[in-house]
């Protein structure tokens, strides 16, 4: 090699050498520089913190409390057997079979008081002494419907407190024969009941021939 093509490749290694050292200066300086950032990032975000701290004093984590997980609440049982078993009592405590004949007191208006209550009790209750506070309309019903709607309405008026009632049973007129089918039957029931007292065929204002205003024991 001559000496000018030696002169030649000692100035290009020299000129690769500075480039390559500009290189790793140009990326050192941008560490540097990223350095500086991360490091006045940090400051700024302890600066906050500590002037949060300062506004908000001293400070103490919550405690929890060990919880217990608890099962959902179950639905209630519903009292199937004690509904049948109401409807079973309520069946056999009112006959179609019973005979009322004898137990009616036959005046103006057939009337109905237990052994032992006052003739002064039906009074007063065809004279209107006593406030009906609830009554049953029998219209409609077939024989069954009506029977179960009187049990259950007696049981129900009774365990709230109510004294007098009245039950309209119809005149019959719209039935064949033009006879009260209902009639008959409501005063039979009503005297198996042991919660009635006493019942009077209603005044004319109040139904007439066509309904009865029942006493009905305290509760």
């Amino acid at each position: 090699m001559t000496d000018t093509k030696l002169a030649a490749s000692r100035i290009r290694s020299l000129q690769d050498l500075k480039a390559v050292q500009k290189q790793l200066a140009e990326q050192q300086a941008l560490a540097v520089a990223q350095a500086a950032a991360l490091a006045l990032a940090d400051k700024r975000r302890r600066a906050e913190e500590d002037l949060f701290k300062r506004a908000a004093g001293a400070v103490q984590p919550i405690r929890h409390e060990p919880r217990v997980p608890l099962a959902p609440d179950q639905p209630a049982p519903i009292p199937v057997q004690q509904q049948l078993d109401d409807l079973r009592v309520l069946k056999e405590a009112i006959s179609d079979e019973f005979d009322v004949t004898t137990l009616l007191d036959v005046d103006d208006a057939l009337s109905f008081r237990r052994p032992g209550i006052s003739t002064d009790v039906t009074r007063k209750l065809r004279k209107g002494d006593w406030t009906i506070q609830r009554e049953l309309d029998l219209h409609g019903l077939r024989r069954e419907e009506a029977r179960e709607a009187l049990g259950g309405f007696i049981r129900e008026a009774h365990k709230h407190g109510v004294r007098c009632v009245r039950v309209v049973h119809g005149k019959g007129l719209g039935s064949p024969g033009k006879a009260p089918v209902l009639k008959g039957r409501v005063q039979g029931w009503l005297i198996q009941k042991n919660e009635v007292l006493a019942f009077v065929q209603a005044r004319a204002s109040e139904g007439g021939a066509g309904a009865l205003v029942v006493l009905l024991t305290p509760s």
